[in-house]
């Protein structure tokens, strides 16, 4: 039993957007009809370096199997610069900038026609927006009368009543008396006898 051009078509898609999730640039989605034997699409994923290359593989493969669908095969397993996974009609390459001049993976697939894999933008939505509403009138209140001043706690009046006996006890002294004793002594000398 075969499996139908337009399922290849959608794994290759998931393919190149979980590359393009992990920085893999660029990425192209080749539509190979009766150029190939082996597949009908081939997904070219470029990365800058190995820890970047195991990262798109593992992606790929997680985002696939997710979807129910196997890798068949895996070349390159040892390799730090290119790996290939089969998918039936499906190849995804995941190679860095050395593996991609050194193998000539342009003129691989010269002439391979590509697939727009990228989700359009989507439109923004107009969202209408409702008349303005008058607001309504809002019922006018009456003028609150202003309660009466509030007397002091209890607490705060007893004890002003205690500073005030405290003052009225204390011995009062003529406030003269010390200003006047200063007057009499004599420039000089002290109270004090030597």
């Amino acid at each position: 039993m075969s499996t139908p051009k337009s399922s290849f078509k959608k794994i290759a898609l998931i393919a190149a957007r979980a590359g393009d999730s992990k920085k893999a640039e660029p990425v192209v989605v080749l539509d190979l009809a009766g150029r190939s034997p082996l597949a009908d699409y081939a997904v070219l994923m470029r990365v800058e370096s190995a820890p970047q290359l195991e990262a798109v593989e593992e992606e790929v493969v997680v985002k696939l199997k997710h979807e129910g669908v196997y890798c068949l095969h895996k070349d390159g397993m040892r390799s730090r610069n290119w790996k290939v996974l089969d998918y039936g009609g499906v190849l995804v390459h995941v190679y860095d900038a050395h593996a991609a001049g050194f193998y000539a993976i342009d003129k691989v697939y010269e002439g391979a026609k590509p697939v727009e894999w990228q989700e359009p933008p989507s439109a923004p939505a107009v969202v209408k927006k409702a008349p303005a509403k008058k607001p309504a009138a809002k019922p006018v209140k009456k003028a609150a009368k202003k309660a009466p001043a509030k007397k002091a706690p209890a607490k705060k009046a007893a004890a002003k009543k205690a500073v005030k006996r405290s003052v009225k006890k204390a011995p009062k002294r003529p406030a003269g008396k010390a200003v006047k004793k200063a007057a009499k002594r004599p420039a000089g000398k002290t109270s004090k006898k030597k």
